[in-house]
C-alpha cells in the first residue's frame, strides 16, 4: 500500500500514522484524508496491530482542511471512503476501526483536527497547543462530528462556548475540560502517545476491542443497547486463547503474553 502524504510504520504491534504535509502545516486536502482512511483500515483488519498512534511530522498537528480542494464534497458529490478504508473521523458507525487509536497533537490543530482529536480514544497533546474549530468564522460549520462529539465531552455550554465563537482551546484548557488525557512539553508528545499505545497493545486485543465497542454501541444507541450485549458478547471471548492465558498468567503471577485470539 503506497502513500505520499502519510507516513505509516509498524513499531511491535503498535501503528504509527504520521501526517506528512509539514511545508502546509499538514494541511488536508482529499488524498491526504483518503490515504489516512486507508491506514485506519489497515490497523482495523490486520490481526497483528492491536493499537493506533495519530501524530503530525513538523511543529503544527493540522491548520485545517484546504477548503478549495474540498469543494465537490462540500457542493454534494459525496464522501465516500475507498473498499476497505475507513473515515478516521468515525462517521460510519457501521464501518469504525476495531482497534484504539492515540491521538498526539502539538501546535495549530485546527477544524478537522479538533473533529479528528474528538473521533479518537484517548488524546495527548504538548502544551503549545492551540485547538479549535474555525469553521465559523468562515461562514460554515463544522460537519466532522464536531457538533456532535464535543457537548458529549464537555457539556453544553463549554461546548458552545467554542463551537459558536471559533476562540481556540489551550493546552491546559483541553486538559481541565477533558479534551486531552495528558499534556507533555513540545516534542515529546509522540513518545508519550506510543508510549501509551504500547501499554494498550499489551493487554489482551479481544477484551480490548470489546470494550472499545461496547462503549460505542453505548454512545451511539444508548445505556440499554449496551447493557443487552456485555453478556452475549463477552461469552466467546471467555472461550479464547487470551481468556486461558490470562488466568494462567494470574496463577503463575506473571506478566500475560496475549495474541488475539
Amino acid at each position: 500500500m503506497e502513500y505520499t502524504k502519510i507516513t505509516v510504520e509498524r513499531k511491535g504491534r503498535v501503528l504509527l500514522m504520521g501526517l506528512n504535509r509539514p511545508e502546509k502545516m499538514n494541511a488536508f486536502d482529499l488524498d491526504m484524508y483518503m490515504e489516512l482512511a486507508r491506514a485506519y483500515g489497515e490497523l482495523s483488519n490486520d490481526d497483528e496491530l492491536f493499537c493506533g498512534v495519530l501524530f503530525a511530522h513538523g511543529e503544527h498537528f493540522t491548520s485545517g482542511l484546504e477548503l478549495d480542494k474540498w469543494a465537490p464534497v462540500f457542493s454534494g458529490d459525496g464522501f465516500n471512503v475507498p473498499e476497505g478504508a475507513i473515515h478516521p473521523l468515525g462517521l460510519d458507525p457501521d464501518n469504525m476501526c476495531k482497534k484504539p487509536v492515540v491521538m498526539a497533537v502539538r501546535g495549530r490543530c485546527y477544524t478537522i483536527g479538533f473533529e479528528l482529536l474528538l473521533a479518537q480514544d484517548v488524546r495527548v497533546c504538548a502544551s503549545d497547543a492551540r485547538i479549535a474549530l474555525l469553521e465559523v468564522k468562515r461562514g460554515i460549520y463544522p460537519v466532522g462530528g464536531g457538533t456532535v462529539r464535543l457537548f458529549e465531552e464537555i457539556g453544553w455550554g463549554n461546548a458552545m462556548r467554542y463551537l459558536l465563537t471559533g476562540d481556540e482551546v489551550t493546552a491546559d484548557e483541553a486538559y481541565r475540560l477533558g479534551l486531552v488525557q495528558e499534556v507533555v512539553q513540545p516534542g515529546e508528545e509522540v513518545e508519550k502517545a506510543i508510549e501509551l499505545a504500547e501499554t494498550i497493545a499489551k493487554r489482551a486485543p479481544l477484551g480490548v476491542m470489546a470494550a472499545l465497542r461496547s462503549a460505542r454501541i453505548s454512545r451511539v444507541d444508548g445505556h440499554r443497547e449496551a447493557l443487552k450485549r456485555l453478556i452475549p458478547d463477552i461469552i466467546p471471548i471467555l472461550g479464547s486463547e487470551d481468556a486461558k492465558e490470562g488466568i494462567m498468567s494470574f496463577l503463575e503471577r506473571r506478566e500475560a503474553v496475549y495474541k488475539g485470539r
